[in-house]
């Protein structure tokens, strides 16, 4: 089992690395269009601004890379969100990856805080590797003002007010909105489930 970890230039590498580490699984960080291409499982991680990503994926020459990628695919986070075709933030669209369908807009809070940060539970959750050691109602650590809606792709809702995809799946892609490298065990059991896929 090993995983790439896609330098995104914007993401907490180290931590996710860690979380790896701790379950004795190898990673490699790499921002080297033919290592991400020949590896088994590639994980795109993310903190910040879709726009900001896009642009350093962009200038790493990234993009046709991980828009092309046919093995395991896991998103956290935003790196989740870039998953998407596209992202609304500040006003205006940003072009994702477009290997799962679908816009990433803004988390209506309600009158909650915005950002939604902190422990929050996995509910409805779908038949899949990733979720397969999970049970109703575990907690995940999230830290996000923009989510992706409810669809058929989804693997797992969490509510902040609203409804929105927690974990999702199309295809050989994944993605979890919460970080699993700060999700005690349930973030260990959908490390190690991708690991093994």
């Amino acid at each position: 089992m090993s995983v790439l970890i896609v330098d995104t230039k914007c993401a907490n590498l180290a931590s996710v690395g860690f979380a790896f580490e701790r379950l004795g699984i190898p990673t490699k960080i790499s921002d080297v269009p033919a290592e991400i291409s020949a590896a088994d499982r590639v994980l795109i991680p993310g903190v910040g601004s879709a726009p900001y990503a896009m642009k350093k994926i962009t200038d790493a020459g990234l993009l046709d890379t991980l828009k092309s990628l046919q093995q395991p695919v896991l998103g956290i986070c935003l790196g989740m969100q870039l998953l998407f075709e596209s992202l609304e933030e500040g006003g205006k669209t940003v072009a994702g990856l477009g290997l799962v369908p679908g816009q990433v807009t803004a988390l209506d809070t309600g009158d909650l805080p915005s950002p939604h940060m902190g422990w929050n539970r996995l509910t409805k959750l779908g038949d899949d590797p990733l979720t397969a050691g999970l049970s109703e109602g575990d907690h995940a650590y999230f830290v996000h003002s923009f989510a992706a809606p409810v669809t058929n792709m989804t693997l797992a809702t969490t509510t902040y007010s609203t409804p929105f995809t927690a974990m999702l799946r199309h295809g050989n892609v994944r993605g979890c909105q919460f970080h699993p490298e700060r999700s005690a065990e349930t973030g260990a059991s959908i490390l190690k489930a991708f690991a093994a896929l």
